[in-house]
């Protein structure tokens, strides 16, 4: 069954054991820049050195599958990604995009109700299990967003469902301000973790955690990411975690993950005073009626 992990690679193998024209000038452009980029092997021959192109030719399927099998941490079967209207849409496509590549676990999004739910910029997407239907998964994945984050991490139904979840899951994770929803639900409570940079000490310490400056970290089965992007990066950490490096590596490499920004940025500490300043007093402006109106509730 431990191959069945592994379907993926089956097939990219058995393709290339195809009779099949490749054009020599992509094979040959594809060969130059790995010269200039040599990448160090860690699946090694018996006496420690690397194996030449010509001799994973000639290995037949069973033991190039021999060579790249990594034992199991943990058995994954189920893994669910939370939406709401509102969330940001990187969050859990980011996740999902990772995640849904750890065959044979079955990953599928997970809402209050039936239907469609809107992301902050307007994407739709048909959700078509609902919270009630669900009663275990082995990874749960909470994504952020602003306002609509901050209602949920006020909805007792959504809190109560997330910690009837938490207590037989494997992994429970969050992307961003999803932390917020795991804090309030009371799961990140003296645990150390991460969210996105917008007070992001000052929410965690809310909820009892310790905020960790790093772009993903965990803290037992409690995985957290900082804002949006940073759901790729812990995502293709718990596969790595789960699964080995070898199959991490083929998901990165599917998903050609190589970021390489056109400028410098995409942190508080790397981005322009003025505009980190402008974009949290947008955060700021997109919360307030909503705190306000929670608070005028309670009174």
């Amino acid at each position: 069954m431990r191959y069945l992990l592994f379907a993926l690679f089956c097939f990219y193998f058995l393709i290339s054991c195809e009779d099949r024209d490749t054009p020599k000038t992509i094979v040959t452009d594809i060969e130059k820049n790995i010269e200039k980029h040599p990448k160090t092997a860690r699946n090694l021959k018996p006496d420690g050195s690397a194996y030449t192109h010509e001799e994973l030719e000639g290995l037949p399927h069973a033991e190039l599958m021999q060579l790249i099998h990594e034992p199991l941490r943990d058995t994954i079967g189920t893994i669910g990604i939370l939406l709401y209207d509102g969330y940001f849409s990187l969050d859990a496509m980011g996740p999902h995009s990772v995640l849904s590549s750890m065959y044979p676990a079955k990953t599928f999004f997970i809402s209050k109700e039936r239907g469609l739910v809107k992301s902050n910029n307007g994407l739709i997407t048909q959700v078509d299990t609902t919270i009630s239907e669900v009663k275990q998964l082995d990874i749960l994945v909470v994504p952020g967003g602003v306002a609509e984050t901050y209602r949920a991490s006020k909805d007792q139904a959504l809190l109560n469902w997330i910690k009837a979840i938490d207590q037989n899951s494997t992994y429970t994770t969050s992307v961003c301000t999803g932390a917020w929803i795991l804090g309030a639900a009371g799961l990140l409570e003296g645990k150390k973790a991460t969210t996105n940079w917008y007070r992001a000490a000052e929410k965690l310490k809310e909820y009892g955690a310790t905020f960790v400056n790093e772009r993903y970290t965990n803290d037992g089965k409690y995985w957290t990411s900082a804002g949006v992007s940073a759901g790729i990066d812990m995502s293709l950490a718990l596969v790595d975690h789960i699964m080995g490096r070898n199959y991490a590596d083929f998901v990165m490499l599917n998903l050609e993950y190589d970021p390489q920004p056109p400028f410098e940025g995409g942190s508080i500490e790397k981005t322009d005073p003025v505009v980190r300043f402008m974009t949290q007093k947008m955060y700021d402006m997109d919360l307030e009626p909503v705190i306000t109106e929670f608070e005028e509730n309670i009174k």
